[in-house]
């Protein structure tokens, strides 16, 4: 589908250049970029091309370093920012994202807290994804009469890409601003990264999903040119890109997950036979199997190939646990275990294939009605609480999930 983006170290003596040093060599190439003067006309084009030019080399090199982590020359491991394993944390209501280690210590985040509502935070962020030493996030604004803090509501509609310093060096969308023009969006909750160093977008408020380049151009949508009534999106929610180079949707109104091709086709349809609710998050694991997460149902549902229910977790059975929590994203790890964003119960759990939880982040349930009694806020750790915290992902991890590299043979690259 996609041109490959192959990059070859140079070797010496049969042994691969040592990553770093690769990363180097990017990063010098970035400046030389910078060198290049532009031509006397098209200037605001010439300096958009630079820009994402730069960024995509320093995506590039990034990537070499992706599958090591935060680490020493030595291999050993780091003691802070982008450590394989750790949990990055979309806190919603909070207004931030955090990376927090396996026993919740907090150690890199960005955004001010539950009582800013500038663009220095991401407002309502739905989404967190960490590509290389970046951070990819979507904030789609908080909607009046929700929480306290924001009696009017705030307006958000960013997905941006930030350093580990918290810089934005990227962004799609206006803070402030919604609409469906160029360079606009409307509650995007969800985004993707490609490894054709597109952004896969779920732009919610416009019932559709955008894929823009670097260069902030829609290169592809859906649903597109398919006008048939019946395949038209309701509120959707996430957005997958598959092995197979098709696109997997929560289709959250429609109370599905479809499978669309490049062409705007639905080619396969997930309801967990019938029983779905609305559809908050679909990805395909490698068994071939769908994981869904039901939100009205508040629970993670897996489906085969031909929509058989094969597992499930219900979220709401605790006796201190709301009646609707809402869940927004389960994610399944590498060891088996799935990772469930439980919004309004104001935690995030990892629960074993068995169905027990043997992590919770998060303050313990509380009871509540709308929204959980145990909301909280901390810098150092999230055991003192979180809010409402809408996505959940291991660092390194992308088990069912689009990885941000891909340098195999299958159509997703």
């Amino acid at each position: 589908m996609y041109p490959k983006q192959h990059f070859n170290p140079p070797t010496q003596h049969g042994h691969k250049t040592n990553a770093r040093k690769v990363e180097i060599m990017r990063i010098h190439n970035i400046n030389k970029v910078h060198d290049l003067r532009p031509p006397r006309c098209g200037t605001v084009f010439w300096r958009a091309a630079v820009l994402a030019c730069s960024l995509s080399l320093l995506l590039r090199a990034t990537s070499v370093l992706a599958d090591h982590g935060d680490r020493d020359d030595h291999g050993s491991r780091g003691h802070g920012f982008n450590r394989r394993g750790d949990i990055l944390i979309a806190d919603q209501f909070n207004n931030r994202v955090i990376e927090a280690t396996l026993e919740g210590k907090i150690v890199w985040s960005f955004g001010l807290g539950p009582n800013d509502f500038s663009a220095h935070s991401i407002i309502g962020c739905n989404d967190a994804q960490r590509v290389g030493r970046f951070t990819l996030m979507a904030g789609t604004g908080t909607p009046p009469n929700v929480i306290p803090q924001a009696p009017n509501g705030a307006v958000d509609n960013r997905v941006i890409l930030v350093d580990e310093h918290g810089r934005i060096v990227w962004q799609y969308g206006q803070f402030g601003q919604t609409g469906s023009g160029p360079n606009l969006l409307s509650t995007p909750v969800q985004s993707t990264w490609l490894p054709t160093f597109h952004v896969l977008i779920t732009d919610q408020g416009n019932n559709r999903i955008i894929e823009v380049g670097l260069h902030k151009h829609i290169v592809w949508q859906y649903p597109g040119s398919n006008t048939n009534a019946s395949d038209q999106l309701s509120s959707p929610n996430s957005a997958e890109l598959l092995e197979n180079g098709h696109i997997l949707i929560a289709d959250e109104n429609n109370s599905r997950a479809i499978e669309v091709t490049r062409d705007d086709e639905i080619v396969a349809t997930f309801t967990a036979s019938g029983t779905l609710g609305a559809c908050a998050f679909a990805s395909r694991l490698d068994n071939g199997d769908t994981l869904l997460t039901d939100t009205s149902n508040a629970q993670a549902v897996e489906v085969d190939p031909h929509d058989k229910v094969v597992w499930q977790f219900a979220t709401a059975t605790d006796p201190m646990s709301i009646t609707n929590p809402l869940p927004t994203r389960a994610v399944r790890l590498s060891d088996g275990d799935t990772l469930i964003s439980d919004q309004f119960n104001n935690r995030v759990i990892r629960v074993s294939h068995a169905g027990n939880i043997v992590f919770s982040y998060g303050l313990p349930l509380a009871g509540g009605t709308t929204i959980g009694n145990n909301v909280g806020y901390d810098l150092h750790t999230t055991q003192n609480g979180l809010y409402a915290p809408y996505d959940a992902k291991v660092v390194g991890n992308y088990t069912g999930l689009t990885p941000p590299f891909d340098s195999d043979e299958d159509a997703d690259d």
